[in-house]
């Protein structure tokens, strides 16, 4: 009963962590970061019966929560005609700083530290990666302009930058022969996410069932599973199966959307939207307070990485600097706007033994998460009182 008492309450400061992000400009996964820490104190201090090991639990959280921030993220983004420019700002800004801050830290990773092309690349793309779990919450507050451009940026960030982690891993070497390989991968998952699409979306309208969506979701996670274990590119299913169902209204044209009532349908997907949100907020608010909970105080104040996460930090927002620039986007305060988060962690988390590299510890991604969400934090309150002095 302590348990339970203790994660409910654990819970509900994560709901009021989430709204008041939006006004104290405070990322909520910085607070969720630190309840944990303290709640681990609290547990040592008091000298609290042993708990079981959590360690296990992290990876599968972060799946799960990965799986509901992409669907979210995908079920907010909008495809009519009017969002195509921005949306390609967005897939090209995102796959710019991906790739060139990928490629740029993997070398200063050979250079340094003696590392293989492959393991440095594997180890970078993780670091490399904005977090839609943070991002979007923490931009609530902007012009409407900005605030979709960092939606699709980042939630395109959180696919594109899994999609070049699981090539990098997954294929032996770089080549024509790994490209033609991956690219067969992607024709298969294409065909799976059109097949589950119709097959959800037609449970979705028939179901008549009082418990429907958790069923659904159960399925998406299912199929999610099995692509990735057959080494298929599974967020691409997920991507797909979100745009379809969120943007009924354009798709009202194709041959599958007539065989289901589009305006029922509509008001089914609308509820859907509403629990994925819910869900992902309880999944990620999970994720980072046992994240929180297993972080040690050393591995904050390393002073072994201090000096690579501030350089890798400083990395990519000169980066992203010119990204805006080619972009031909605002540089204020869409700079500020680029922290590290689940999904960092997550692929870290997922790199083999044998591809690890010294370089690339828990330290430096705990560092690294930290650096770019306060850079965040106090570039949107300076620009937020800077606009207040000016009106």
């Amino acid at each position: 009963m302590d348990i339970i008492i203790i994660f409910c309450s654990l819970l509900l400061i994560s709901y009021l962590f989430d709204l008041t992000a939006a006004k104290t400009k405070i990322p909520s996964v910085m607070l969720l970061l630190i309840l944990g820490w303290v709640v681990k104190q609290l547990v040592v201090f008091f000298k609290v019966a042993a708990l079981p090991n959590f360690s296990p639990f992290l990876p599968i959280l972060g799946t799960v929560g990965l799986i509901l921030i992409v669907l979210e993220g995908s079920l907010e983004l909008e495809m009519d005609k009017s969002k195509f420019h921005l949306m390609g700002k967005s897939f090209l800004g995102s796959i710019f700083a991906i790739l060139s801050m990928s490629f740029l830290v993997a070398f200063l990773f050979v250079y340094f530290g003696h590392n293989s092309l492959k393991d440095s690349l594997l180890n970078a793309i993780p670091l490399c990666i904005i977090s839609s779990a943070i991002a979007i919450p923490s931009v609530r507050s902007l012009d409407p302009a900005n605030k979709e451009f960092i939606i699709y940026e980042s939630s395109l960030s959180d696919i594109m930058g899994v999609l070049f982690f699981n090539f990098i891993a997954l294929d032996g070497s770089i080549g024509l022969h790994s490209f033609g390989h991956f690219s067969l991968q992607l024709l298969l998952i294409v065909i799976v996410s059109f097949i589950g699409t119709i097959g959800l979306s037609y449970l979705l309208s028939k179901i008549e069932h009082h418990i429907k969506f958790i069923p659904i979701i159960l399925l998406i996670i299912l199929i999610y599973a099995l692509s990735h274990t057959y080494h298929l590119p599974a967020l691409v299913f997920i991507l797909i199966f979100g745009l379809s169902i969120g943007n009924l209204d354009e798709l009202k044209g194709t041959r599958w959307i007539k065989y289901f009532k589009a305006e029922d349908l509509n008001r089914e997907v609308q509820k859907f939207k509403e629990l994925t949100i819910e869900g992902a907020f309880l999944i990620r608010a999970l994720f980072f307070l046992l994240f929180g909970y297993l972080i040690q105080l050393s591995e904050i104040l390393d002073t072994h990485t201090i000096i690579w996460s501030v350089a890798l930090v400083a990395i990519c927002f000169a980066l992203r600097v010119l990204q805006l620039k080619l972009s031909n986007l605002p540089i204020m305060p869409l700079v500020f706007v680029a922290p590290r988060g689940l999904i960092t962690i997550l692929l870290f988390l997922s790199i083999a033994p044998a591809h690890a590299i010294s370089l690339v510890n828990r330290s430096l991604i705990i560092q690294i998460i930290l650096l770019s969400s306060i850079v965040m934090m106090l570039g949107l309150m300076a620009t937020k009182n800077k606009a207040k002095e000016l009106h």
